[in-house]
């Protein structure tokens, strides 16, 4: 907020803070704290986007008597027949378009990416030149509301209680040893098990209900095929019929070819041509068109 403050005043242009930790604490933080009981792995950026800097604060913008709100974000809008696309931004490895799918037409029709064609080296050149002094800040990377990413005592503090320990158990079912509560793991997870093994092990299924997490082999961990719900389309309004995109089932995932299906107004099954490693419940699912945003989805 200072950092914003100081160059709010260098720049002489008008500075409004807006009170948004009583909507963060119940959209971001309750769902980010839920979705880890429940066995899944939260996304709370899409959330944040969704609900607090493109919903409350877009409102209170415009309350204000503003037209647009312009955001820092990679990404490209563009306008096409009367829909408004969303694109991935020039800026190599930074697709941050991605957390950014659930945006509706309303929304993006009130957004500017003022630096969307631009890569980071040169945001960083102009501010630099403009005497900006936050031209050399470091990149955020970890949760924002969590300190040293410990997400796990995050959720113990906010619980005020620790979940039970369980058992690990192979994908026949034989108990391999004990967990230390199912929201220490995510699908995937090879590291810090703590379970001795003559072989790597991964986590391939977390069972809330029977509090067991499955271990396997790396194999084990691969999918070809997934369901989606919680659906927002963005270069139409409903998906007809089947289609062939790329999708990332993360963030840090590649794209990959597949084709997805309608099952029913708010999912889709998704296919892919190659399979893919740990797809985890709880993290969203983004179609692409090339550079564009197709629409999204939460892997069920």
């Amino acid at each position: 907020v200072e950092d914003s403050r100081k160059i709010a005043k260098k720049l002489d242009i008008p500075f409004n803070v807006f009170d948004f930790r009583d909507i963060f604490k119940e959209k971001v933080m309750k769902y980010f704290v839920d979705e880890y009981l429940a066995g899944r792995t939260p996304n709370p950026c899409v959330v944040c986007n969704k609900e607090i800097k493109f919903s409350a604060l877009l409102d209170g913008a415009m309350d204000l008597g503003a037209e647009y709100i312009a955001t820092g974000h990679y990404a490209q809008i563009e306008e096409r027949d009367g829909r408004y696309l969303l694109k991935k931004g020039k800026s190599s490895g930074k697709d941050q378009a991605y957390f950014l799918y659930r945006l509706t037409q309303e929304q993006l029709s009130r957004i500017l990416f003022p630096i969307g064609g631009m890569e980071k080296e040169e945001v960083r050149r102009i501010a630099k030149e403009n005497d900006l002094f936050v031209a050399e800040k470091e990149d955020s990377q970890e949760v924002c509301f969590i300190e040293d990413n410990d997400y796990i005592g995050f959720i113990e503090r906010t619980t005020k209680k620790k979940m039970p320990n369980g058992k690990f158990v192979d994908v026949n079912g034989n108990v391999l040893g004990e967990h230390s509560g199912v929201y220490n793991y995510t699908v995937g997870q090879r590291k810090g098990l703590g379970i001795a093994s003559n072989k790597p092990l991964f986590v391939v299924d977390i069972d809330v209900k029977r509090n067991i997490i499955v271990l396997g082999d790396d194999e084990d961990t691969l999918g070809d095929t997934l369901i989606a719900s919680n659906l927002n389309w963005i270069m139409f309004e409903k998906l007809e019929k089947e289609m062939r995109v790329t999708a990332k089932i993360r963030y840090g995932a590649k794209e990959a070819g597949c084709t997805i299906f309608p099952v029913s107004d708010n999912k889709v099954k998704v296919v892919f041509d190659i399979p893919q490693r740990a797809i985890t419940p709880g993290q969203s699912v983004v179609f692409y068109d090339n550079d564009y945003i197709v629409g999204g989805g939460v892997i069920e």
